[in-house]
């Protein structure tokens, strides 16, 4: 299943729609999609409603597609590809710290700042290096605490496309005080087009995930191409690690971190600054990933 949460071009009302067949099935009522995706069997009953008995049927381009998750309750993002976190430590002047290989690390982020899959990204004052990041994030489902990594897939409602927007300069500036990020990823992060439940991913299992490409355009210039695959930390140990201890809500969303070669930090400290500038105002950004579409944007 393919959901989204969406509000119709003539009209503001905000409702949860089913993709099927290139088209939206808007489901009957108010539900919000955290209302459904505690429970499978109850995203199956929803999506067999909104297929027999919509509230509307749209194509896409009647439709304005939101963030799936509107207001999460908490929003932790890691760092789980390897090769995005050497390249992009060196290119903050720092070093990996071998605690990187032994537990699964994150920051908490901003949930005011979600932002749709095509909504405007205005850059954050007194930033000149604002830059993206391609990653995936999964939404959890039902809720747990203390979950054992191998019960943590089942709590996995779906995976959605994320953007961590960044300020390098900000960032730099935090880390070197040993907290943070902090006003460095503040601005904005976007998710969206669609919330894919796992069944719809099942047949490219790869390595700690699946076999899915991942790849970043600038003003219509492919940037970097990386793989779901390639992650070293899997979602299950990350849901683990951030289960531990306390509460994951249903909404909560927990974030890959940056696939290798998904972002410019990296790719002007391979490249050049002179290829791989930072974002300025005007500038067009997609990122895509197989199965689950692509956030596609213009920056203010």
């Amino acid at each position: 299943m393919r959901w989204c949460t969406y509000t119709g071009n003539l009209s503001n009302e905000v409702r949860v729609g089913l993709y099927a067949d290139g088209r939206i099935f808007g489901l009957p009522g108010q539900q919000s999609l955290i209302d459904l995706i505690a429970s499978p069997e109850e995203l199956r009953r929803a999506s067999d409603v909104a297929l027999s008995n919509p509230f509307e049927i749209l194509d896409i381009e009647e439709a304005t597609i939101l963030a799936p998750i509107l207001v999460p309750p908490s929003i932790r993002d890691f760092m789980a590809f390897e090769e995005h976190v050497v390249t992009s430590t060196h290119a903050l002047n720092l070093e990996v710290h071998p605690n990187w290989y032994k537990i699964p690390v994150f920051y908490f982020t901003n949930p005011a700042a979600v932002k749709g899959p095509n909504e405007l990204i205005a850059i954050p004052p007194e930033t000149s290096a604002f830059d993206f990041e391609l990653e995936i994030a999964a939404v959890i489902g039902s809720p747990g605490r203390d979950i054992p990594v191998q019960d943590a897939e089942r709590h996995i409602a779906g995976y959605t496309v994320l953007c961590d927007w960044s300020s390098r300069d900000l960032q730099e500036q935090e880390m070197k005080l040993n907290l943070g990020p902090a006003k460095g990823k503040d601005s904005a992060t976007s998710f969206g087009p669609w919330l894919v439940t796992p069944d719809e991913l099942e047949s490219l299992r790869e390595g700690n995930a699946y076999d899915m490409t991942m790849t970043a355009f600038v003003n219509g210039a492919k940037y970097s191409e990386g793989n779901f695959s390639a992650i070293y930390w899997s979602f299950p140990q990350l849901i683990a690690h951030a289960a531990r201890g306390t509460e994951l809500r249903t909404g909560d969303i927990i974030g890959s971190g940056t696939v290798g070669t998904g972002c410019i930090l990296e790719l002007a400290r391979t490249h050049g600054s002179e290829r791989f500038p930072w974002l300025q105002a005007g500038d067009t950004v997609r990122l895509e990933v197989d199965r689950l579409g692509a956030i596609e944007t213009t920056i203010q």
